[in-house]
């Protein structure tokens, strides 16, 4: 594929990798505008969820490089443990997550309320995390699936080898590996536009729960054909450690779903009181 990097800029080999992560970041970000603006978020409250998501996103890829890491360090302990900057997706999905969350909870309960109103830090929050939770996966997968065509230019997280019509010789390597890559970006841009289209046309407040189940399943089925598992470890018994992930993934779908239904229920009628009140 493109393994190779296409062009400097500042003395930095720039590839398809790169920019096909450059070009998710971007829809991302977009995405979430563009659904915060139609879902009635104030300018400031856009803003500052923006400002938090680029926090978290950086944050992620750490997180992503240190469980890469580790995940080296359980299949090689005799090397010792090295932060090469190699990175797993499920890491940084979760150091994301929560870097997103407790960063957003400190400053909409702890920062926020305390700042005066002409300050350049004050957010008017006019819309919950709850409405974000309804198409923040739609972001998620959008990102994610460029990010795997990345993978895709760049060979890495191939599958295993076969002679079939649909088996790719990456560079460097001697036999056609399934193009795993290509798998999850389909299945991500699928998944990305269902979300969609059940948020924009049918008011959908369960996309998490579509993207949890939907993307754990997914991903805890294709780690059989993945080529690289024995170069991850494991820390469970008879499953990859995506496959541990993905379970609870699944398990975290259900609970969502539950979740959500309570609190929300909650929140709409603390919302209709309000009304009612004015």
């Amino acid at each position: 594929m493109l393994p190779d990097p296409l062009f400097n800029l500042f003395g930095v080999g720039i590839d398809m990798y790169a920019i096909c992560i450059l070009i998710g970041l971007i829809a991302c970000f977009v995405f979430t505008y563009i659904a915060m603006k139609k879902s009635g978020y104030s300018s400031t409250a856009r803003d500052t969820i923006l400002m938090i998501g680029i926090i978290a996103i950086a944050l992620g890829f750490l997180s992503a490089t240190l469980v890469q890491s580790i995940y080296d360090y359980i299949a090689n302990p005799k090397e010792g443990f090295q932060f090469n900057g190699k990175m797993t997706f499920i890491g940084g999905l979760i150091g994301g997550v929560i870097v997103y969350l407790a960063v957003y909870f400190l400053y909409v309960y702890v920062i926020n309320p305390r700042l005066k109103e002409r300050s350049f830090f004050k957010s008017d929050m006019n819309k919950g995390v709850w409405e974000l939770l309804r198409f923040a996966p739609i972001s998620i997968t959008v990102a994610h699936a460029f990010g795997r065509c990345g993978c895709f230019c760049a060979g890495c997280c191939s599958g295993i080898e076969t002679e079939a019509w649909y088996g790719v010789q990456f560079a460097g390597e001697l036999h056609k590996e399934i193009p795993t890559q290509l798998f999850e970006a389909i299945f991500l841009f699928i998944i990305t536009a269902v979300m969609m289209v059940l948020y924009f046309k049918y008011k959908f407040k369960y996309n998490m729960t579509v993207y949890l189940i939907g993307y754990g399943f997914w991903r805890f089925m294709i780690e059989f054909i993945r080529g690289d598992v024995e170069e991850r470890g494991k820390f469970v018994p008879g499953l990859t450690p995506s496959q541990f992930w993905s379970i609870l993934m699944i398990l975290g779908g259900v609970a969502f779903t539950i979740l959500y239904y309570y609190f929300d229920k909650k929140y709409e009628e603390k919302k209709a009181l309000k009304q009612e009140v004015k």
